[in-house]
């Protein structure tokens, strides 16, 4: 399917409680995702990169997207970096026009932690206008860890979005991430099957929560295997697309969608290719995922 350019304003009715992707794509490559109603965009690349920076402002000004601005959680806890703090966030929320600051969370440590963070960060950020964007975390191994700090996004008023990661979740059932590509695909689809033994997520649905999937792991069929959910996914985001398709690799027909998993090379954001035949993998394979999600997530 074919993606149609849209600003929020001319989404029908229908259209705008859909699911929107976010696919993040290398900076000289950022024309792949012009137009696009909903952004993820990286705290990471904000702070080095004017260009990245020019092309979400100009976005914002032409289509009036909605812009998510990532913590870059995830880079930094591969690289043993610290997290930002909420002053360094909303600077640079400020820069590219950020509607949603997602706050700092703490891969493999215990719930305590990343709640503290979302009470210290919450009302400074709510304060410049920006919304809060949360990410539960826990200690490796402990789902009972994992679901309390979900439980606070559920019914905190500091918490306006929660994202749901592909480090968190997998964490919580053990650091599978590492090990064992079938049980980290399965992850997250199984923790909402979890959820929803419980009122949380029809609770934070009732109290205007939205909910956000971070990553893609072992293929993008996960989008496919989690439609009984699809009311409790709003937006999802990933590189999986536009990396593995300026890297020759297409998407596919096996249960996951990539036959071989997850494409493990770290995004290069300075890479650049005239390659047209692998500048049209990587369109061909977002073509896909748009494809799933209006004809799986989207179908009611």
């Amino acid at each position: 399917m074919e993606h149609v350019r849209t600003t929020p304003s001319e989404l029908t009715d229908i259209e705008a409680n859909k699911p929107q992707f976010c696919h993040i794509a290398p900076t000289p490559h950022l024309d792949l995702v012009d137009g696009r109603s909903v952004h993820l965009t990286l705290a990471h690349l904000i702070e080095t990169d004017q260009k990245y920076i020019d092309f979400y402002v100009e976005q914002k000004e032409k289509y009036g997207c909605t812009i998510i601005m990532d913590n870059s959680a995830f880079e930094m806890y591969k690289q043993g970096r610290p997290m930002y703090d909420s002053e360094k966030l909303i600077t640079m929320g400020e820069r590219i026009g950020a509607d949603y600051i997602v706050m700092s969370d703490y891969p493999g440590e215990e719930s305590a932690k990343t709640i503290e963070a979302a009470e210290r960060m919450a009302p400074e950020i709510k304060a410049e206008g920006f919304k809060t964007f949360y990410v539960p975390q826990s200690k490796i191994g402990d789902m009972d860890d994992y679901l309390e700090g979900f439980k606070y996004g559920c019914y905190s008023d500091n918490v306006d979005y929660i994202g749901v990661s592909i480090l968190g979740v997998p964490n919580a059932f053990g650091g599978i991430e590492k090990d064992n590509k079938l049980q980290r695909f399965a992850s997250r689809q199984r923790i909402y099957y979890e959820l929803a033994t419980t009122p949380l997520l029809e609770t934070a649905k009732f109290l205007g929560k939205k909910f956000h999937f971070l990553g893609m792991v072992d293929g993008p069929h996960e989008i496919m295997f989690m439609n009984p959910f699809r009311k409790f996914i709003d937006t999802w985001d990933s590189s999986a697309a536009v990396w593995a398709g300026l890297n020759g690799i297409t998407f596919d027909s096996s249960p996951t969608g990539l036959i071989n998993g997850k494409f493990e090379k770290e995004v290069d954001f300075s890479f650049e290719t005239y390659d047209y035949g692998l500048i049209e993998m990587a369109k061909q394979n977002m073509k896909y995922i748009d494809k799933l999600v209006w004809g799986y997530l989207w179908e009611n």
